[in-house]
């Protein structure tokens, strides 16, 4: 896959005439609006078997050739480089697949066991309808391998709505978590009507995740959590409500996100957490946490203080870094989720927890804030597909911050009122995928289903192997 940027005067027909390509197929796979309708500025995911390199400091051709089994020449020769030993960092390299000629009596298998590849990889990347009908000559383009992840979803849609979510992107989540039975102040959980949601998740090799929370949109929950976290009965009467839940519904993990839970309450936490684990490892299910996004032991705050990293990593299975709400619906127009501070969140986990725990917060929305923003006014949350329809609309440009790796755009609507668009597009989950690649992390968790953004999931699958 290649991401190209729409410059002026460009048409669809145009870009896909430059990379060899149908036209519909950039349509389809980025699920255009109106594909006559472009906008500067706009990122597309572009199907076809050559791949993106940004050239880093201290790279060479021949270890660039080296990442990706090709040969320098071929590098070379796509790129027309007159000066192939001198480099700079940030150049974009376009690779060349792996291609194979099929010799007399080659079988698929011999060449998926050559290449260290499967054979219903082979399949897929070139689409071959009967595997039975090679011939000699034939040119395959041969996947390269893609590191294994495990990814994870929260919704808070309907049943009928989450139901069409796992069909439409079920093949590639690990883990679903319908968000969240609510803890109550006695103990129990309050009633959550998932069976639909979870019975199809199941049905389609996913397993099944138990979000219990302390919080609603309305209520912060510092009290409620206080209430339980510091009354050892009320801890144990909440685990045995979950464990009720996990075996009528087929849940096989558990997943806490207690927020803003009272700094004095930090050390009942990793308790509570303690003896989730405790009770549920014996039962064969796993334990994870949401933690807010700190970059520091002694970063202070309601919402950061009680989240011990260096604890929920010694304890849990893994933990979900929720890596995003800069950009808060109630505050000032910015990134959601910006690179440069998911990174530090990133290496102060790592720097207390191994990497095979951890899973990169990522949401999948866009906002629009009103200009001048005044503080309390609350930006519209609406889905990245939704902002390049505004961004259509109002004849916007695409603008791209490569501080945070976040796309946004301003418009005026037709009352005069100015209004600025920050989203996420094909860059902007590329550098996510990226940077998930570059330290070796167990997964990503999305936040949350309901956003369609076709982009994300093509490139996911794209990027990686999701475990099952």
């Amino acid at each position: 896959m290649i991401i190209h940027v729409v410059s002026a005067d460009e048409t669809l027909w145009q870009i896909a005439n430059s990379y060899g390509v149908d036209a519909n197929s950039i349509a389809q796979i980025n699920a255009l609006p109106n594909p006559n309708q472009l906008v500067v500025g706009q990122s597309l995911v572009v199907p076809t078997p050559y791949t993106t390199h940004i050239v880093k400091s201290g790279e060479t051709l021949w270890s660039i050739a080296q990442q990706y089994g090709v040969s320098i020449q071929s590098i070379i020769q796509v790129n027309q480089l007159s000066n192939p030993n001198a480099l700079t960092p940030g150049t974009k390299l376009y690779i060349p697949p792996i291609t194979h000629i099929v010799q007399p009596g080659e079988t698929l298998q011999q060449i998926a066991n050559h290449y260290g590849t499967t054979v219903q990889a082979i399949i897929n990347e070139n689409q071959i309808t009967n595997p039975n009908m090679l011939y000699v000559g034939m040119y395959l383009v041969i996947p390269r391998p893609k590191p294994k992840i495990e990814v994870n979803a929260y919704t808070y849609q309907s049943n009928e709505e989450a139901v069409q979510s796992l069909n439409a992107i079920g093949d590639l989540l690990t883990y679903f978590s319908p968000f969240a039975y609510m803890i109550k102040e006695d103990g129990t959980l309050e009633p959550f009507d998932d069976k639909q949601m979870v019975d199809a998740a199941i049905s389609k090799n996913i397993v099944p995740m138990m979000a219990i929370t302390n919080f609603t949109s309305t209520e912060a929950g510092s009290n409620l959590a206080h209430v339980v976290l510091s009354n050892p009965e009320l801890r144990e009467k909440v685990i045995t409500n979950v464990l009720q839940v996990m075996q009528e519904k087929g849940y096989k993990v558990l997943n806490i996100d207690f927020e803003n839970v009272l700094p004095a309450d930090r050390e009942n936490y990793n308790q509570f957490l303690q003896l989730a684990v405790d009770r549920l490892h014996p039962k064969g299910y796993l334990v994870s946490t949401a933690l807010a996004p700190k970059t520091s032991a002694t970063q202070t705050g309601t919402l950061y203080e009680a989240h011990d990293y260096e604890a929920h990593g010694r304890i849990a299975d893994f933990v979900v870094l929720m890596t995003y709400e800069w950009g808060y619906r109630l505050g000032p127009p910015q990134a959601i989720s910006p690179i440069n501070e998911m990174r530090k969140v990133v290496e102060y986990a790592l720097s207390v927890m191994p990497a095979e725990k951890i899973f990169l917060g990522f949401q999948i929305y866009a906002r629009d804030w009103l200009l001048p923003h005044a503080k309390g006014q609350e930006a519209e949350t609406f889905s990245p597909q939704e902002a390049i329809r505004r961004a259509v609309k109002y004849g916007a440009t695409i603008q791209y911050d490569m501080k945070t790796q976040s796309p946004f755009f301003r418009y005026v609507d037709e009352q005069g009122r100015e209004h600025e668009v920050w989203f996420e597009d094909a860059r902007s989950a590329q550098a996510k995928f990226d940077m998930t690649k570059q330290y070796n992390l167990r997964g990503i968790s999305y936040w949350a289903l309901g956003f369609p953004y076709p982009q994300n999931w093509v490139l996911l699958n794209n990027n990686f192997t999701i475990k099952k």
